[in-house]
């Protein structure tokens, strides 16, 4: 990775536009970038990850990224041109900030918006340049990150080289170490094995307990089903708890016992087996018995039934005999009986067809001549009805003139109201339009004055608007000038409290650099080593010159320094804010007081209000006028349409009177005497229809007439042919035919019930049956009751013993399935404790107690040792390097992240803490290095062409300087371009490229000085 190029705009302290050319800067490979304390030196390493990333680094997240010295219009922007894995990269990026409105005041929020560039070989027309790959916030960091293949945190701990945070590093415990590495190397997925394995371990764990209640509770179900007199548990399994029990014997006790609980229950179930086959047998052979009791009883009663029905029908013998005799008449009357029936059903026809002749003739009596009605024959009443229809059809053209006489008198009644109608409403359209025409005149003038007042009261609301606008905006000003003058204030007050808490960390901190000879001349013992030189011997030991300043008292006044910076940054914000707020509310309000204000929006109300008075009437009027306007519309059309349809009505009436009368001629004709030729029509109609009923009736008598005397001859000869002397002895010895069939149906019942009563006396088991004593039916139901139930406890006891024996079995298999399963989960559940315990560090074979995680930082960290040893032997002349330690620490302290220094010149270990300021500082910057290549191989390899280190040179002497320069050289001589934060005057000399950082009251700016600089 290599920076090319840095745009800033409006970006942290820099108000303006700002550039930095990284290919001038690291053309000797070294440059320095330095300026006055808080001028943004690191304002510049927050751009360059800000771009990469879209956020600041980790110390400085909570820090707003849009300059407080910018303008309002000028947007917040950061470019950043870089080359990536061989592709030359621009990254843009613009963060969410307000920005005034475009019209109109106020403000409005401009979305954060990032663009990714690349430089092709041919972006349009064959020419190389820039071309868009990405406007996506999310595609732009994944394809970063993908590039550079480290996190932010990793960029900037390898990359950004934060000396402070190294040197805590190097001096830290265990644990802090522990959270660093976490993040550099992301160790997470280490940390959620042994999670997984810890949940893993419980899972089995609750499985193996699950089956443990499972196996008990089988052992409880198998107890309960084999009753109370089956062999107790308890002699052969051990209570729940007991000491030296394992889940392989618990099981092997249970399935043995199982076992025995189920032959017990086969063998009960054979012994109940065979009692229930003899109480089957027994009830059979009692059935049996009551079987054949029973059917002896029924032919013992059978054969004195028999007899007592052979003596009934001896008693009536008699009377069925005469009963035969009369059914021998009554069958020979039958032949008579059709024949009667035909001289009855004649006769009654020839009256009903002589009664409808004589009805038909008296009412045609009444429409024709009464003696031809009373005396004519059938032949002549049916000519007379030919005459009278020809007639009827020739009043047919007359009955239809007439009905359309009638319909014109109806036309013409109607004609002659819609004509007076018409001449109504055209009257009265007439009269209104002449009467509107005056009253629409005097509307006009009203409306024209009602108008100009509605344009006085639109203008006054617009200016009565503006007038509240700017009254509430001249309000609000004051309130801010107010808060402002106070805010200004607290900030004064707040920047001197800062002031002085910044001058007491300053001499907190010299005091103490004053007074850390005398800290390690405190700490000599007589011959024991220096920890500075190594010798034994402590002549002249320092002495504090003041009272010492502890670390803890330097951390206080730092943080106290920091809280009130903060206080003083937020009053800072707040005054800011109120400013802007007050020029915003000004530019709306003027500078006119509010009082003027107030009395200018009062006339204002009252103009408007008396405007709107004056104004209300227009709606009335415009509604009035549009009103008029269509009923005028409506009554022109009714004038016109009303004057036509007089003359049209006119026209018709004449018409209709005209033919009305021809058709009258033509009726009165036709109708002679009758009122209508209807009429007369509806009285030939009826005398038709009564001639024509009246023949058919004397046709039907005559033939009704002659049917009789047919009917009468047939019956004599029928009643000779049957034996009998005449009709009237048939007539006589006749029956109806519900008695005929009632006396044939109980002669043929007794001779059917006479032939049964043989047939029964006859049958040899019923007679033999009478000979033997009578049975005894209920002596054999009452055996037969005893058999069946002793067959029904047989029964249950065979039932309860079957359901007994499958449900042991069926207890057995899964007793045996659990067992089978059981088997291989406790020994997943052994193999996942063990890899638990052993990952989490609380195994016995875990010798250092070093957990998963620890362990792979451990080996990072080695290799870190390892790297940054390389780098410190040669700033340190030789004499240090830095090894790991993997011991346990004190207490119950475990083991893995120690490190420690090895003093060339006396050959000893001994801890990080025990170095010099100088040597702190030589050592964390070798730490840095050696990180950085160890998190780069891990990243992928990505060679990483600009570095940047972050102050503590000023702890340096020359000779230390100088080594520690010799080394940024050999980081040089890669190819690498190293840039350096300090203020050590020295480094001046000895880089002359530089970049400088000048602050200022407007905003920072930055100088490229050296020998490259324009």
């Amino acid at each position: 990775m290599r920076l090319h190029r840095l745009s800033l705009t409006a970006f942290g302290p820099f108000a303006g536009r700002q550039q930095v050319d990284f290919d001038a800067l690291a053309a000797g490979g070294l440059f320095l970038l330095r300026g006055a304390t808080g001028a943004g030196k690191s304002s510049v390493l927050d751009a360059v990850c800000y771009a990469l990333y879209g956020e600041l680094p980790g110390s400085r997240r909570a820090n707003r990224v849009r300059s407080d010295h910018a303008e309002a219009q000028q947007l917040t922007e950061v470019t950043l041109e870089l080359t990536l894995g061989g592709r030359r990269l621009e990254i843009t990026r613009l963060p969410e900030q307000p920005r005034p409105k475009k019209r109109g005041t106020g403000w409005t929020v401009e979305k954060a918006q990032t663009l990714l560039r690349e430089w092709v070989a041919d972006a349009g027309q064959g020419q190389p340049g820039w071309r868009a790959a990405s406007r996506s916030h999310q595609e732009t960091g994944e394809e970063i990150l993908r590039l550079i293949g480290m996190s932010r945190e990793q960029f900037c701990q390898v990359v950004l080289l934060p000396q402070g945070d190294f040197a805590r590093f190097l001096k830290a415990d265990a644990t802090q170490r522990a959270e660093l590495l976490g993040k550099l190397f992301d160790t997470e997925r280490y940390r959620r094995v042994e999670s997984w394995l810890g949940e893993r371990r419980r899972e089995h764990e609750a499985a193996v307990q699950a089956d443990r209640r499972r196996l008990r509770e089988l052992v409880s179900r198998i107890e309960q089903a084999a009753g109370p007199a089956a062999h107790p548990a308890a002699e052969f399994l051990p209570a729940e708890g007991e000491p030296g029990t394992d889940d392989g014997a618990l099981t092997s006790a249970a399935l043995g016992w199982a076992a025995l609980l189920r032959a017990d229950a086969a063998e009960s179930l054979q012994v109940s087996a065979c009692a229930l086959a003899a109480a089957k047998a027994r009830e059979r052979a009692a059935e049996h018995e009551l079987t054949d009791r029973q059917q002896l009883a029924g032919r013992q009663q059978r054969h004195a039934e028999a007899l007592q029905q052979a003596e009934a029908l001896a008693r009536t013998q008699d009377q069925e005999e005469a009963e035969q005799r009369r059914l021998t008449l009554a069958q020979a009357a039958l032949a008579v009986e059709s024949a009667l029936r035909a001289r009855a059903a004649a006769s009654a026809a020839e009256e009903r067809a002589r009664a409808a002749e004589q009805q038909g003739r008296r009412r045609l009596a009444t429409l024709w001549d009464p003696a031809g009605a009373a005396n004519a024959p059938a032949e002549q009443l049916a000519g007379v009805e030919g005459e009278v229809r020809a007639a009827i059809g020739r009043l047919e053209s007359a009955a239809a003139d007439e009905r359309r006489g009638a319909a014109l008198a109806s036309d013409q009644r109607r004609e002659a109201a819609e004509l007076r109608q018409a001449e109504e409403l055209a009257q009265e359209a007439e009269r209104w339009l002449t009467e509107q025409q005056a009253a629409a005149e005097a509307r006009a003038g009203r409306e024209e004055t009602a108008r100009a007042a509605a344009t006085r009261a639109e203008q006054l609301t617009v200016q009565r608007a503006e007038a509240e606008q700017c009254l509430a905006a001249a309000h609000r000003r004051d309130e801010l000038r107010a808060a402002g003058r106070r805010a200004e204030h607290s900030l004064l007050a707040l920047k001197r409290v800062a002031l002085t808490a910044r001058e007491h960390t300053l001499d907190l901190r010299q005091r103490r650099l004053d007074g850390m000879a005398a800290e390690l001349a405190d700490r000599l013992r007589a011959g024991e080593a220096c920890l500075v030189c190594g010798a034994t011997e402590h002549p002249a030991p320092a002495a504090p010159a003041t009272a010492p300043v502890r670390a803890a008292d330097e951390q206080a006044a730092v943080e106290a320094q920091q809280r009130t910076e903060r206080e003083a940054a937020a009053a800072e914000q707040e005054l800011t804010r109120l400013r802007v707020a007050s020029a915003t509310a000004e530019a709306t309000a003027g500078a006119e007081p509010v009082a003027a204000l107030g009395a200018r929006l009062d006339e204002l109300t009252l103009a408007h209000r008396a405007a709107l008075r004056a104004a209300e009437e227009l709606t009335a009027l415009l509604q009035e006028r549009e009103q008029a306007e269509r009923r005028a519309q409506h009554y022109s059309a009714q004038l016109q349409e009303n004057r036509e349809r007089v003359a049209a009505g006119t026209a018709r009436l004449e018409a209709l009177a005209a033919e009305r009368a021809e058709l009258a001629d033509r009726v009165a004709e036709a109708r002679g005497t009758d009122p209508s030729v209807a009429a007369r029509a509806e009285r030939l109609g009826r005398l038709a229809q009564a001639l024509a009923a009246t023949a058919q009736a004397a046709r039907s008598a005559d033939q009704a007439a002659a049917q009789l005397r047919e009917a009468e001859r047939e019956l004599a000869l029928t009643a000779g042919e049957a034996g009998f002397a005449g009709p009237a002895q048939a007539a006589a010895a006749g029956l109806p035919a519900e008695q005929l069939a009632a006396l044939r149906h109980r002669l043929a019942e007794r001779a059917a019930r006479r032939r049964a009563v043989q047939d029964e006396l006859a049958r040899p088991e019923l007679s033999a049956a009478a000979a033997l004593p009578p049975a005894d039916p209920p002596r054999a139901q009452r055996a037969l009751h005893q058999a069946i139930e002793a067959l029904r406890g047989a029964t249950a006891t065979e039932h309860t013993a079957r359901e007994r024996q499958g449900e042991l079995a069926e207890l057995g298999r899964r007793l045996g399935r659990l067992a089978t399963e059981l088997g291989p989960r406790l020994a997943a559940f052994g193999e996942i404790s063990r890899l638990a315990q052993l990952a989490g560090g609380t195994s016995g074979d875990n010798r250092l107690k070093m957990r998963l995680e620890s362990y792979v930082l451990a080996a990072r960290l080695e290799q870190v040792a390892a790297a940054a040893s390389t780098r410190l032997v040669r700033m340190s002349g030789g004499r240090y390097t830095l090894v790991h330690s993997d011991e346990r620490g004190p207490g119950s302290r475990r083991s893995g992240l120690s490190l420690l220094v090895v003093d060339a010149w006396t050959g000893t270990e001994r801890d990080t803490a025990t170095l010099s300021g100088g040597e702190s500082f030589f050592a964390s910057l070798a730490l840095a290095l050696g990180l950085a290549d160890v998190v780069t191989d891990e990243a992928g390899g990505m060679p990483l062409d600009t570095l940047f280190i972050d102050e503590g040179f000023g702890t340096l002497d020359e000779q230390a300087l100088e080594e520690v320069m010799d080394v940024l050289d050999g980081l040089r001589e890669r190819d690498r371009a190293v840039g350096i934060v300090s203020h050590v005057a020295d480094l001046r000399q000895r880089i002359p490229t530089q970049l400088l950082v000048r602050k200022a009251r407007q905003g920072s700016t930055l100088q490229l000085t050296g020998p490259d600089a324009a």
